[in-house]
């Protein structure tokens, strides 16, 4: 078996792999190109377009991410090679606890009172019960469903929305175009945990994001183009002339990194962090593509992503 490597971790894939799977050939994606054809499999994260393009006779593709939008964008990609990807693999604690700092940061007023800290402002506001602050998640898959979880044991109510039917414990679970904008007109915050497909673009435009109540949150740590950044920026309002909205915690955008001249980096009422909400644990991560590998050699059933899906 020989597998080929892509990603910023490459050392610690090629290693952790080499050992776990003894018997076969793991390379990084920076060996010699005569060394890397002929692979079996491609481990990778954002691969470059000739990896994809001179490979011959892969059996499968691991996308080591829950993200495959760059992968199947690519036009180098074999159109007839199934592709997996990881499906939480440890991430989805680390983007729950994400997103309920975002939930508390405007819950319990974080962002007034760090408006008020220049002007040594002492000015205490009032904390709601929880029963009134609802949040929606949109996108219930493996990450989206723990998201969920993890702010029901917190004690807000949770409202999530997906394209078809689900049932989850605790969460009003909602589909569909009346689903969303059902969803949209009843919670406090809204997170956005899709992939990004044509289908979720700008999931998030101005007509929904003003269906939001006024001084409604914004939680992106899903993907850049599930927002209409024009839009939300429009509906936050500029300088000190509140809009629609209250506030919005972003880690995802358009363009990465966020170019420096963007208006959302001086927006009063945005908080950005550079794409860490939830960095994939590689000792988890590793275990799962293991179970691929394993699976794809013995010829088991596996979940494969759908192209046409785009997840």
């Amino acid at each position: 078996m020989k597998i080929v490597v892509h990603t910023d971790q490459a050392d610690q894939w090629q290693a952790a792999l080499s050992e776990a799977l003894p018997e076969a050939t793991v390379l990084k994606s920076d060996a010699p190109a005569q060394e890397r054809q002929g692979a079996d499999y491609l481990a990778v994260w954002k691969a470059p377009g000739h990896l994809l393009a001179e490979q011959r006779a892969l059996k499968g593709i691991i996308n080591l991410g829950a993200g495959v939008d760059h992968l199947l964008a690519s036009p180098e990609r074999p159109a007839d090679v199934p592709i997996v990807k990881l499906r939480d693999a440890g991430m989805g604690e680390l983007m729950a606890d994400y997103v309920l700092y975002g939930v508390l940061h405007f819950y319990r007023s974080m962002d007034r009172y760090s408006a008020q800290q220049p002007g040594a402002q002492w000015q205490p506001h009032e904390v709601v019960e929880k029963a009134q602050w609802p949040v929606g998640v949109l996108g219930l898959g493996a990450i989206g469903q723990a998201v969920a979880s993890a702010l029901d044991q917190a004690g807000f109510p949770v409202l999530g929305w997906s394209r078809s039917p689900k049932t989850l414990k605790n969460v009003r679970c909602l589909h569909g175009e009346a689903g969303l904008d059902e969803l949209l007109g009843q919670v406090q915050s809204v997170v956005t945990i899709l992939p990004d497909t044509p289908a979720t673009r700008h999931i998030l435009n101005a007509e929904r994001l003003a269906r939001l109540p006024k001084g409604g949150s914004v939680i992106n740590p899903g993907r850049g183009g599930l927002i209409d950044e024009d839009a939300l920026l429009e509906a936050l309002g500029s300088g000190e002339q509140e809009g629609h909205l209250r506030g919005a915690l972003l880690d995802v955008f358009s363009e990465e990194p966020l170019p420096a001249a963007h208006p959302l980096w001086q927006h009063p009422r945005v908080l950005i962090t550079p794409h860490m909400a939830a960095p994939t644990p590689l000792a988890d991560a590793i275990d799962q593509v293991i179970s691929y590998l394993h699976a794809f050699e013995a010829g088991d059933a596996i979940a494969t992503v759908n192209p046409s899906d785009g997840y």
